[in-house]
C-alpha cells in the first residue's frame, strides 16, 4: 500500500467535493453533514473553516474570489473573507427530501450539479447554472456524483453511485449540449454476505466499492474514488483499468489535484456511520489524505454567474 499522508486536521463527518484554487494556492471541500466548509493552505499549514445552515455538498471557484456553493436550500454566492452568502438559485427540488450534490464548472464556466434523493428512489438528476437560469439536464438517477470533463471538453462523465455506473456523454463546449448518452463503465453490486475489502481481504473477494467522486488527470484518464471499496482507480478513456489503488480507509468520497504543479493528489474521506472495529482500524477515515503522483491534474474550471 502507498504511504498516505493526511491533512493536520480533525476529520469530516463526510469530506467532499474538494478542488484546488489555483489563484489562491488553497485547498477547498465540504462537510456535508458537519455542515461546514473548509480550505487549507499547505505552505503555511493554515485550516480555516465556515460554518454553514444548511448542507453543502459541492463548489466552484469564480473569477472575482468568492465561490459558487451548491447546498441543500439553493446554490449560493459565497465570500470567503467575510463568510456572508447570496442565493442565486433557489432549490429545483423539495429540499424536505432531496438535495444538491456533486457539482462542477464546465470549460466555458457553466455549473453542472446533481442532486441526490433521501431516500434512496431513483429521482435524482442532472442541472446545469449557465448564464443564471438552472435547467434540467439529464434525470433517472438516483445519487448523482463523478462529474468530470475530458481535457479537450469534448466527453462529460457522470455517475449514479446508487447504481455502480458511469455513463459518458458527447459535449459540445460551445452551447453546454449533451448527447450519445452511453454506458460507459459498470461495477459488480455488493453481493449477499460478501464482506468489505480490509486490510487482509482485497478484490476479487471482497466488494469492490462503488463509484464516488472523480477527478480527470492531463493525460485524459479518470481517476474515481470506490466508496467502500478501499480503492482509488485510474481508468483510460476507453475504461480500461490503468492503476488500481489501495487506500487506508474504506470510503473513499472524492479525489482532486492540487499543489502548483497539480501533481498532488488530495482524497476526501467518510467516517459517517461507519462502524466501531472499521473507525478503531481505519484511524484515518474523515480525513483528507495527499499522495504525489506522476501525472498532473487539470486545474479546476472557473464558474460564472
Amino acid at each position: 500500500m502507498l504511504a498516505f499522508d493526511a491533512l493536520p486536521l480533525p476529520p469530516a463527518l463526510l469530506g467532499e467535493s474538494p478542488f484546488w484554487h489555483a489563484v489562491q494556492d488553497l485547498l477547498y471541500w465540504v462537510d456535508i453533514p458537519g455542515r461546514a466548509l473548509h480550505s487549507y493552505d499547505p505552505d503555511r499549514r493554515a485550516h480555516r473553516r465556515w460554518p454553514l445552515g444548511s448542507e453543502p455538498a459541492s463548489l466552484a471557484p469564480l473569477l472575482d474570489g468568492d465561490l459558487l456553493l451548491a447546498a441543500r436550500d439553493g446554490l449560493w454566492r459565497f465570500d470567503p473573507a467575510t463568510g456572508k452568502r447570496e442565493r442565486v438559485a433557489e432549490p429545483p427540488y423539495d429540499p424536505a427530501c432531496q438535495r444538491f450534490n456533486d457539482g462542477k464548472a464546465d470549460p466555458q464556466g457553466r455549473f453542472w450539479v446533481g442532486t441526490i434523493d433521501d431516500a434512496r428512489r431513483p429521482e435524482a438528476g442532472l442541472f446545469c447554472l449557465d448564464r443564471g437560469r438552472l435547467s434540467p439536464r439529464a434525470t433517472g438517477i438516483t445519487v448523482s456524483n463523478g462529474l468530470a470533463f475530458s481535457p479537450d471538453g469534448a466527453t462529460m462523465y457522470w455517475a449514479d453511485t446508487k447504481a455502480h455506473a458511469i455513463d459518458a456523454f458527447d459535449f459540445h463546449v460551445a452551447d453546454g449540449s449533451l448527447s450519445r448518452r452511453r454506458a460507459w463503465q459498470r461495477f459488480a453490486p455488493r453481493a449477499a454476505g460478501q464482506p468489505l475489502a480490509d486490510d487482509t481481504l482485497a478484490a476479487p473477494l471482497a466488494y469492490g466499492g462503488r463509484p464516488d467522486g472523480a477527478a480527470m488527470d492531463s493525460e485524459g484518464a479518470l481517476w474515481v474514488a470506490m466508496f467502500e471499496g478501499r480503492r482509488l482507480l485510474r481508468l483510460a478513456p476507453d475504461g480500461q483499468l490503468l492503476r488500481d489503488i489501495a487506500l487506508p480507509v474504506q470510503c473513499p468520497t472524492m479525489p482532486c489535484f492540487g499543489g502548483r504543479d497539480l501533481k498532488t493528489l488530495y482524497l476526501t474521506t467518510a467516517r459517517e456511520n461507519r462502524g466501531a472495529a472499521e473507525l478503531a482500524r481505519d484511524r484515518l477515515a474523515g480525513c483528507v489524505l495527499a499522495l504525489r503522483v506522476d501525472v498532473a491534474g487539470l486545474p479546476a474550471h472557473m464558474a460564472r454567474l
